[in-house]
């Protein structure tokens, strides 16, 4: 009896939280920055008070794809990040040159 309402309330639908979880696991690294990134523009377009309407304008893109990158689980690319960086007058980061050393 309690197994049938058990299988009842089951999903048809298999879960995929071991695919789910091994994905962020084998991704953390970006998708951490992806999340770092996403608040730093939150924060950004606050302060200028800038919506994602307005955001997806200044970059050229879709208000939809505004959304994803704010989700902070989107793969930017350097051309995006830099898109991000101009429509909000900011920097992320400056990735340092190695020193010049002489022989």
């Amino acid at each position: 009896m309690e197994r049938k309402r058990l299988e009842d309330f089951a999903s048809p639908t298999p879960s995929r939280w071991r695919e789910n979880a091994i994905y962020r696991l084998e991704n953390s690294r970006w998708l951490r920055r992806s999340q770092k990134i996403a608040m730093e523009m939150l924060d950004r377009m606050d302060f200028l008070g800038v919506n994602q309407k307005e955001l997806a304008q200044r970059m050229g893109c879709t208000p939809q794809y505004v959304s994803k990158i704010l989700k902070g689980k989107e793969n930017l690319s350097l051309e995006t990040i830099c898109k991000i960086e101009d429509a909000l007058d900011m920097e992320f980061q400056s990735i340092p040159v190695p020193a010049v050393v002489s022989l």
